[in-house]
């Protein structure tokens, strides 16, 4: 490659596309995730909040917040010449939880954002990945003032099995969200080649 042309004489690869999920609770960081990494302007549907959802949005840690996705946010990446990833945001919460089965078909992977302030919000997230094995990693978005604990505390906290990824990251940055989707990349092709063992064996 030359300046990000393909050699002269050598034809353009045709790039693998891999569909990856990005969950977790209401507030956590997905649609800032999706839009830090994106190389299109991201689809956004996002509405404000209302009074009428203040019953069922829980504010609580997120009070900043004046906007929520509706039915999910949609980004592309490019990690190599021969690798694109569709990046589909789902909606985080309960009374929106329909949409997940629809937008989930078809995925390499997920990653599922935590915030270490309201862990509990992505239990439904977790236990939805495990019941339908489909590979996830854990994300902890780094939010300012946030307490920091030990990966293993989270791990425990959230029970987690041990060869489920856990990563910390800043939802705000480019790079960091690139680790973040390399780490489910891998961890999504390791998972299916062991299962594929499992089955052939």
């Amino acid at each position: 490659m030359i300046f990000g042309r393909p050699e002269r004489g050598k034809p353009p690869v045709e790039p693998v596309t891999f569909k990856i999920l990005v969950a977790g609770g209401f507030g956590v960081g997905k649609t800032t995730l999706v839009g830090a990494v994106s190389e299109i302007r991201p689809l956004r549907t996002e509405e404000r909040l209302t009074e009428a959802g203040r019953p069922v949005d829980d504010l609580s840690g997120v009070p900043g917040k004046h906007t929520t996705t509706v039915a999910m946010d949609f980004g592309r990446i490019t990690l190599r010449e021969d690798l694109v990833l569709y990046l589909f945001g789902t909606p985080g919460q309960e009374r929106f939880w329909f949409m997940w089965d629809e937008l989930s078909e078809g995925a390499l992977g997920a990653v599922v954002l935590a915030d270490t302030r309201r862990l509990e919000d992505c239990f439904a997230a977790v236990d939805y990945f495990e019941r339908r094995s489909i590979p996830f990693v854990v994300g902890v978005n780094c939010f300012e003032g946030a307490a920091r604990y030990p990966t293993d505390d989270v791990r425990q906290a959230l029970d987690l099995d041990d060869d489920v990824p856990l990563l910390l990251c800043d939802a705000r940055d480019r790079e960091s969200v690139k680790e973040v989707l390399i780490g489910v990349v891998r961890h999504a092709i390791a998972y299916t080649a062991a299962h594929r063992q499992t089955v052939t064996t």
